[in-house]
This record gives C-alpha cells, structure tokens and sequence, in this order.
C-alpha cells in the first residue's frame, strides 16, 4: 500500500496533491501519544498514535501464520482497544476510559483486528461486536469508507470482505439497506481499460474523480475475487487476464491483475507515487502486490517481485517495524519463499523481536509448509484455516498505510 513514512510526510503529500486526503490519523482530535513508557504488550517502538492497532494486528497476523503463538498481553493489549460500540480506533492511550464523539473510531482498525482476533482464537463478543458495528456502519452502495460516513474506497471496503471471510461470511451476503453488497460497491470503484489499465480508482476528494492507484488495486483485487486478509491461493491462471468492461466484481478483479502485472512487469517493483519520490521504489505496495498476484493465480510474478523483495526491503523494514516485516512475511510466503532465509533475513525473529516474547515458536518456515499443517486443523477459529494472509497496509508511523478520499469531523461510535 502507499507508503507513509510519517503523519507529517503524507500531510505534505495531500497538500501537493491538492486534495482534503488526509486520513483520519491526520485529525486532530485522534487519541493521544503516550507520555510514559509503551505498553509492554504493545508490537513496535514508535508512536502508536495512528497506527498502534493496525501494526499490532498484523504482528499477531503474521505470527500465527508462521506458527508462533503470540503472548498472552499482546493479544490482551489488542482486545483492550475496542470500544464498547464494537469498533476500533488507530490506537486509544487509556483504554479505561470510555470512548466518545472524539473517538476516532474507523473500518480498517475495526477490520484488521477482528482478523487477528480471530485468528488467534479469541472467540469472545470482542470479534462479534466489531462485526456488527461494521455491518452497522455499511455504507448504502454496499462497500465502507475509512471513517463512518465517508465515501466508499475499494482499500476499506476490500480489508472489511477480508473480515468477513475470515470468519466464515460470504461478502455477497452483507447487504446493505438498499440490498448492495461490498462486491456491488468495487464494481463502482474500478476504472475502465484503456488509459486506466483497468485499475481500482482513488476519489479526489474535491472533485470524487478516480484515479488509477496500486494500492487500491492491490486491495480492490483480493476484495473482487471474494476474499481480503486471509485468501486462499489461486489456481495458476498462465498468461495475463483480458481486460474488459468492470460489470463484476470478478472482471474488476481480473482487469486490475493485468494492471498489476503491467505495472511490474519492468522492474519488478512499484514506484512511489508521493510527490517528490522521483524513480522511488514503493517496497510496501510491491509486498501487497506480490500477494494480490498470487490470490489471482500469477504465481510467476509473484514470485519475480518477491525476489526483488528479498533484496531490497531490509533498510525499509527495519525502519518501518512490525507492519513493515509482517508484509513481508505476507509476500514470502505468498510466493512460497523461506520466511527464515528471505534474502538472508530471518523475518520470523526480526518481527518476534519487534514485541513481547511469544508463547510458543514452530518451525514453519514456507508457504507450502504452513499449507501442509494448516490442512487438517478443523476451522474452529482456533487457527488461520489458509496458509497465508496478504498484508494490506494502513500505518502510519510503521510507515504503510492509505490515501484516503476525505474524512468526517465526526465519527460515529
């Protein structure tokens, strides 16, 4: 996803931009930093302002995807930040105190921890209350903006179907009042071929104009073909999708496979489309297309990109932290490469080393081999049921995270 290397960088890129796309972590009524010491329970070193639920759902993500059992007070930590309404704001400093109109209550924080939550076997009301607070705050076209009451993006409304389905929900059957579902909503949300290569669009926010962007259609993808953070892998599809008229969600999806294979097919990586990123690689975006691409059945370039990855992202993630590495270990595994030996890093103990000392640690150490133990545990909610889980980026201060179309001053609880 577009990488945001601090609050303060993407607010310079939204201006250069000449859009309102300041995402909800720009506010300026979101939670507090912390003024003492960081949770000890807490995944990452940096504020956790905009992004502390969001890099910790994916730290206990791409654990229990590898095998490693989280500890106990990180999951507790993550369970802590959820509002009594159900959602889930970027990150709460006290979370004994009661969330209000201020609350910066959103649908990727919401969705990314229901995810986790669930994949680590928390099967309390805390993944039913986040659940109904989504389906509560559907947007009338079928998909979800980032906060309640913003315009549906494909971003939010693709980590929300990833929600759904990792519970057992089919993302068809989540209707909203007018009877649209979120597959309805990415139909809207995808560009026609030609000179938009058949891309998901980001909305300006001034005039509601989509624009082709990898990100969403990296997301937009996983969201098209039915599935978000946790899909299972596409057969192999061989040569690059046709493009056509975006009627379906799945035509969408498959239009915006081509628009990531093209956009790849040079270098093997995404360029950075934050202004005065000349030529700058965008190892976060390439990660989760890496992923997407693998969803959709094209192994080949999965694998070529996450070859470039394995030699190029260690700089990127050691400064970006927890978020950073668990997009990796996403996309190694996607392309079923050595998550211990991935350009010579082990990303297993980079991301442990990020947070408290899990419980337990295997040896899993491919895609394939995740597959092969995952294959016979029954789908209790005792464990990620597929063998790996894409990254979809939303930090801030772990440097991944979306452009957004606008925000709402208020948010609902």
């Amino acid at each position: 996803m577009n990488v945001r290397r601090s609050a303060a960088a993407l607010a310079v890129a939204v201006a250069a931009l000449g859009t309102a796309a300041a995402p909800a972590a720009l506010a300026d009524d979101a939670s507090p930093s912390p003024k003492g010491p960081l949770p000890s329970g807490l995944y990452g070193k940096k504020d956790p302002q905009f992004d502390g639920v969001f890099r910790q759902s994916y730290a206990l993500l791409a654990q229990k995807t590898v095998g490693v059992t989280p500890a106990d007070k990180a999951v507790d930590w993550l369970t802590g930040q959820q509002c009594s309404s159900g959602g889930f704001a970027a990150y709460r400093a006290d979370a004994t105190e009661p969330c209000d109109s201020k609350t910066q209550v959103d649908s990727n924080s919401t969705a990314a921890a229901i995810q986790a939550l669930h994949a680590v076997g928390n099967e309390s009301n805390t993944v039913k209350k986040g659940l109904d607070w989504l389906k509560s705050v559907q947007n009338q076209d079928g998909g979800w903006g980032y906060n309640p009451g913003l315009p549906s993006d494909a971003n939010s409304t693709g980590i929300v179907i990833g929600a759904l389905a990792a519970v057992g929900e089919k993302p068809a059957s989540a209707k909203s009042q007018k009877g649209k579902s979120p597959l309805d909503a990415l139909t809207k949300l995808a560009m026609d071929c030609g000179k938009d290569g058949g891309a998901f669009g980001l909305a300006d926010a001034k005039s509601g104009k989509l624009t082709p962007n990898a990100d969403a259609t990296a997301a937009g993808v996983l969201g098209g073909l039915g599935q978000g953070l946790v899909p299972a892998k596409g057969k192999e599809a061989g040569s690059a999708p046709k493009c056509a008229k975006p009627d379906t969600a799945g035509q969408a999806a498959r239009n915006g496979t081509g628009y990531l294979l093209k956009s790849l097919a040079k270098t093997g990586h995404l360029t950075s489309a934050m202004p005065g990123a000349k030529d700058q690689p965008d190892v976060g975006n390439t990660a989760d297309a890496v992923v997407a691409l693998a969803a959709a059945g094209q192994a080949e370039q999965a694998k070529k990109s996450a070859g470039w990855l394995s030699k190029n992202s260690a700089a990127w993630a050691k400064d970006s932290g927890p978020a950073a590495y668990s997009q990796l270990v996403f996309a190694a595994l996607a392309a079923d490469m050595d998550v211990r030996d991935f350009g010579g890093a082990d990303l297993v103990k980079q991301l442990n080393a990020q947070g408290p000392t899990p419980k337990a640690i295997s040896e899993v150490t491919t895609g394939a081999k995740v597959k092969d133990e995952n294959e016979d545990k029954d789908d209790d909610g005792s464990g990620v049921s597929v063998w790996w889980i894409v990254g979809v980026g939303l930090v801030a201060g772990a440097g991944i995270g979306f452009l957004l179309s606008g925000r709402k001053k208020k948010n609902q609880l």
